[in-house]
């Protein structure tokens, strides 16, 4: 059963009351993912908006209403709305006048069935009027989503070669919303898989991260590998990995963890610093997001030995990381915050060390012994020095 949208608390945001009162209700429908995910109950964060009007009747408009606009993506017809409960796209109608699997060269259009078409899935091209928010539907949306059923608008294989990407995104909806599979999707993504090479690094790497973002992609990606789909963006992940993939989301499940795609990413990849800095580069991803790949790269078969070492060693995001997918225990780094090494180089000089090098190994023995005992008090780091020395007293700073 979907829920009513009159009782979605998104529909009543200031912000889109006044939008409306300055373009005029017959004039805009809310569309997408707002829409769809407030039928499903779902929480609503952005909201997008259709509209019969031209940019530059849309940015008048909000102007004399006092709303400003940011010229977003006006080429494509877009303008961004500033509210005060958040920034919403308002958009043109359109329609596609050449496709070429990349990019669309699209026309400005009238009719709200007409751009409702060119929109990939049937649950996402549902349109809600905004004050009586009663639903648009040319295409079974709302039986879909009501059956849970990701279905292409239209033939599957021609949407997909207007827009390659679209194989990635009907895995990933598929995931998310999906129960039974579609065959002709299935089928459609399949024998075009080839057809992704031609997309950016970019957007394959967004749609990825996002798909292994969700609670549960295992069984997707298998599917994916199964099709020739998977190959054709990460090669290097072989069943093995696969099945990795599987234990990991179940550790992070058991221990309450929250999913982590860059996580995921590296249980799919053979524990291979050098492998992961080549997925990271073909991916473009972020120097974060690649520093974090290869830390996971680079675990090892002890990792798990003591958490807290490692966590100390590595920050706790890291071996969060390697802990996981080590099989380990990661919950005990939960709410631990890395404590501060006390012993500094001019207590070590104070105790008649020469400056030098000599200080700096005692530093690392003394430190690496407090580590390896799990941090003890000042007391311990005391006695710790005192044997490094062979004798005499300290006192931390």
């Amino acid at each position: 059963m979907l829920c009513d949208l009159r009782e979605a608390d998104w529909t009543r945001r200031e912000g889109l009351v006044a939008l409306t009162r300055a373009l005029g209700a017959e004039n805009i429908r809310w569309v997408g993912g707002a829409v769809r995910d407030g039928l499903l109950g779902v929480g609503v964060a952005d909201v997008d908006c259709a509209t019969k009007l031209m940019p530059a009747e849309v940015i008048a408009a909000c102007g004399r209403a006092g709303i400003r606009t940011v010229p977003t993506g006006i080429d494509h017809g877009t303008v961004t709305a500033i509210l005060k409960d958040g920034p919403v796209e308002v958009t043109t109608l359109r329609r596609d006048v050449a496709t070429d699997g990349r990019r669309a060269t699209i026309a400005f259009a009238s009719d709200w069935a007409e751009d409702a078409a060119r929109r990939d899935f049937t649950i996402n091209a549902l349109y809600a009027h905004p004050e009586t928010l009663e639903i648009a539907d040319w295409f079974g949306g709302l039986a879909d989503l009501e059956a849970r059923r990701v279905r292409f608008i239209g033939d599957a294989a021609a949407r997909i070669a207007e827009d390659h990407l679209r194989i990635l995104r009907y895995y990933r909806f598929q995931t998310r919303f999906g129960a039974d599979l579609d065959p002709e999707a299935e089928d459609a993504c399949a024998a075009l898989a080839h057809t992704l090479k031609g997309l950016s690094r970019e957007r394959i790497a967004s749609e990825l991260l996002a798909l292994l973002g969700l609670p549960d992609p295992h069984a997707t990606i298998a599917r994916m590998r199964t099709h020739g789909v998977l190959p054709v963006i990460l090669p290097e992940a072989c069943a093995a990995q696969i099945a990795a993939l599987g234990k990991l989301i179940a550790a992070e499940t058991e221990q309450a963890i929250a999913p982590d795609p860059v996580r995921r990413l590296a249980a799919l990849l053979p524990p291979s610093p050098e492998v992961a800095e080549t997925v990271a580069a073909r991916l473009r991803l972020s120097k974060a997001q690649r520093a974090r790949l290869v830390a996971a790269a680079e675990r090892k078969g002890d990792d798990a030995a003591n958490p807290r070492a490692l966590a100390y060693r590595l920050t706790p995001p890291v071996a969060t990381d390697r802990l996981l997918l080590a099989g380990g225990d990661a919950q005990v780094l939960d709410g631990w915050q890395v404590p501060v090494f006390p012993l500094k180089g001019g207590a070590i000089v104070a105790r008649g060390v020469t400056a030098g090098p000599l200080v700096a190994r005692i530093l690392q023995e003394v430190e690496a012994r407090w580590v390896a005992e799990g941090f003890p008090d000042a007391g311990r780091i005391d006695e710790l020095l005192t044997e490094a020395l062979g004798g005499g007293a300290f006192t931390p700073d």
